[in-house]
């Protein structure tokens, strides 16, 4: 089965895959897609690119392209759940695998407009007016290859409108999927998908905003340790002061700031493995991105054998290489490249 769901901005659709994608079903986001294919051509992902790029695409190869995309990656035999979907012709690429229904999203528009500015992204319009115009540019379509919210509304087979509590509105999911026929059946989760779980409460312990990662190092399905991004102990933390910026030079050729008061979350949770004298030879770390060169030494010589990361990261060519020499196993769940560090 396929649920598809789109919506107008702020309508609730995050928190519906989210709710989803608990219950064990997949989550294929046809934006991931246009972001890697940025990322490989070495351009910065915005907005303005991804619309750009996807409007591209579906002139050049038709409006489905970017779900027939998908819908290689998606085996008959499992649940999945597509976001991002932007036109009729996306929905009519996914029907035609005879197992999708498309659910939209609603919400009165200033309720919308109330959680766009709770949320508070800088990018974001500030005004009620600016908002509605923008809605209004993204929502009525243009053509095929652009993107029409209202015409998606006009076909979606369930609109649900998300005007109340969470609690309302996961309410009115579960009804969705029970008039669908689908029961929930509780998924256990692996030891690697357990552990990046606590991965995820470790690193919101984070004190630079530029990317709070964080780590955990196992042993025997025990952890022995933890660490995330922060300063040195006695020194005031990058969200009490700022950060401390330094330009560096990727081995991609890609420019960035880094900031440097920042202790990774591989180094702090070996650090402390050192300083309390825990052992963490032939143990496993896990962490969200795919560590940096200097971390990945400190892993090697302190005898981790397995790394585990969520997603990969585009400064990490030379780590590959250190691993696959010295025997550390590599594995990252995810071919997506990381989205947690804000842009300089």
């Amino acid at each position: 089965m396929i649920i598809g769901v789109t919506g107008f901005f702020c309508a609730g659709k995050d928190e519906f895959a989210n709710y989803i994608t608990s219950k064990g079903i997949e989550h294929i986001s046809l934006s991931d897609i246009l972001r890697e294919d940025l990322i490989k051509a070495k351009i910065e992902v915005t907005r303005t690119h991804l619309q750009e790029l996807g409007k591209d695409l579906r002139l050049k190869y038709g409006a489905g392209i970017l779900a027939e995309r998908a819908l290689k990656s998606m085996p008959k035999d499992k649940n999945y759940l597509v976001s991002s979907i932007g036109t009729t012709g996306e929905a009519k690429a996914l029907r035609k695998r005879g197992d999708f229904f498309l659910v939209f999203i609603d919400a009165p528009q200033n309720i919308r407009f109330e959680r766009m500015k709770a949320r508070n992204r800088e990018n974001d319009p500030k005004t009620f007016d600016e908002f509605r115009k923008q809605e209004a540019k993204e929502t009525k379509g243009g053509g095929s290859a652009y993107r029409e919210i209202e015409n998606l509304k006009k076909i979606a087979d369930v609109v649900i409108v998300n005007d109340g509590s969470l609690d309302k509105f996961k309410a009115k999911i579960d009804k969705m999927l029970h008039d669908h026929g689908w029961k929930y059946q509780y998924k256990r989760p692996s030891w690697d998908e357990y552990f990046m779980s606590i991965v995820d409460a470790v690193a919101k312990r984070g004190t630079c905003d530029r990317g709070r990662t964080g780590c955990i190092i196992v042993k025997d399905k025990r952890i022995l340790a933890t660490g995330y991004a922060g300063s040195p102990a006695g020194m005031k933390h990058c969200d009490e002061i700022g950060h401390l910026m330094k330009t560096v030079f990727e081995e991609d050729g890609s420019k960035h700031a880094h900031c440097v008061r920042t202790v990774h979350g591989e180094a702090n949770a070996i650090a402390q493995a050192a300083k309390y004298g825990i052992s963490i030879d032939g143990s496993t770390i896990y962490m969200k991105l795919e560590p940096c060169l200097d971390c990945a030494k400190l892993i090697i010589n302190a005898g981790i054998k397995r790394v585990v990361c969520e997603k990969r990261y585009h400064g990490a060519i030379s780590t590959r290489k250190f691993f696959e020499e010295c025997g550390v196993k590599l594995d990252v769940l995810s071919d997506e490249f990381e989205k947690y560090f804000k842009q300089s």
